[in-house]
């Protein structure tokens, strides 16, 4: 295999979390006695643009079906996330009646609604039926398409270039990172302004969250590597924001390169902490399995000493990164009984792969586990507050990233 942005060989691995059922596959109940698919989980750092990517096995397509069960307005951090957002752009940015916003994989139109309250006139680039549908709903136009190169340029030719184009958490998610920025460059007007969200790399190592590494994901992103993508592509991040989501994320500006607006100071601050934390050097790499395997090893024997002592053991969140911890542990409902969530899309279905079922949270009442794991480690203060009533039978919380904690 190549590098997907470079081209050059990759030799080196940084991370073999064995095989694994897509982590958004959720089963039926009829679909539990069929044969599941699973492919290899592996990640290759490439040694000279230092890209990390899932090793090549399948096609987006596989992964964000028409049915696809994420909905980003099942949390209520992240819709404040967004509406803070798309305050502050059209306060910086000075948006209005005739500005254009792009928003590539809008999914249920949680962020849009906000320009279209506002009376921005916006467009969603959404891919799956289940989401666009919903964002459609809310009046928010979409193109049920997945975005890159051919998209961009169709849209520059209909006079439909942005002003802002918004994409979070996708540029991770996309195969082909070099087409899809070409897409954004083509995309974006003269003096317009590109905001891309994904979670920091550094962040990823720094705290071994390895449980965010699944198939959908087919790029690790530092603002080193996004950098010598962008200007590949004649673009330029220009400012750069550190965000507390998803475990440590970044928020990149970008432009046109030849855009009159210097690059501040942050995008230095970055790329030399990235430098200082050993991004460009391979033993920073090179030493992560084990740290992977001593979180999964801890989750592991919590759970094996609970189930000796008689206790019940429960999750919160059929969220994805949940399903590479529990498929990479081995975990299965004689271990884990059930996992809670808000996603009415998920209750009554199967996690993938551990088969673990998933339930409404109210089914917590019910069942009065011991202890709760909370599977969505970055939202678990969110999930305290929202369930904060199994302290009345003496029930307690546990989060297995970066290293086992109860309270």
């Amino acid at each position: 295999m190549n590098c997907r942005h470079c081209g050059e060989p990759l030799k080196h691995t940084f991370l073999d979390l064995g095989f694994a059922p897509p982590s958004n596959a959720y089963l039926s109940e009829a679909e539990l006695s069929a044969p599941e698919i699973y492919f290899p989980l592996k990640l290759k750092v490439c040694d000279n643009c230092w890209l990390v990517q899932t090793e090549d096995y399948a096609k987006a397509e596989l992964f964000f079906s028409k049915d696809y069960a994420y909905f980003s307005s099942t949390s209520t951090g992240w819709l404040e996330h967004a509406a803070r957002y798309c305050q502050s752009m059209t306060e910086r940015l000075g948006l209005g009646r005739a500005s254009f916003v792009i928003e590539v994989a809008s999914n249920d139109g949680y962020l849009l609604k906000n320009f279209l309250a506002a009376g921005i006139p916006c467009l969603g680039i959404e891919p799956t039926d289940s989401t666009a549908t919903v964002a459609e709903q809310l009046g928010i136009p979409v193109l049920r398409e997945f975005f890159g190169e051919a998209l961009g340029r169709q849209l520059a030719e209909d006079n439909r270039q942005a002003d802002l184009i918004a994409g979070n958490n996708v540029y991770a998610h996309v195969p082909d990172i070099n087409d899809f920025t070409r897409g954004l460059k083509a995309a974006l007007k003269p003096g317009g302004t590109i905001t891309l969200e994904f979670p920091h790399l550094m962040r990823l190592i720094e705290h071994t969250q390895f449980d965010t590494v699944y198939h959908e994901h087919f790029s690790y992103l530092s603002l080193y590597t996004v950098s010598r993508i962008f200007s590949a592509a004649g673009l330029r991040v220009f400012n750069v924001e550190e965000l507390p989501t998803h475990g440590g994320s970044l928020r990149i500006f970008g432009c046109h390169s030849e855009d009159a607006r210097a690059n501040s100071e942050g995008v230095t601050a970055v790329l030399r902490a990235e430098a200082a934390a050993g991004l460009q050097d391979l033993a920073v790499y090179e030493g992560f399995q084990p740290r992977a395997d001593e979180v999964k090893n801890g989750l592991l024997s919590f759970l094996i000493e609970q189930k000796r002592m008689g206790k019940k053991v429960a999750a919160y969140g059929a969220a994805a990164k949940g399903n590479t911890l529990l498929n990479y542990a081995g975990v299965k409902p004689d271990l884990l009984s059930f996992v809670c969530d808000a996603a009415a899309s998920k209750q009554g279905k199967y996690l993938p792969g551990s088969h673990i079922p998933v339930i409404a949270p109210q089914k917590l009442v019910e069942e009065q586990p011991d202890w709760v794991v909370i599977l969505p480690w970055n939202i678990a203060t969110e999930v305290m507050q929202h369930t904060s009533f199994i302290r009345i039978w003496g029930g307690r919380y546990v989060t297995a990233v970066p290293v086992l904690e109860t309270q």
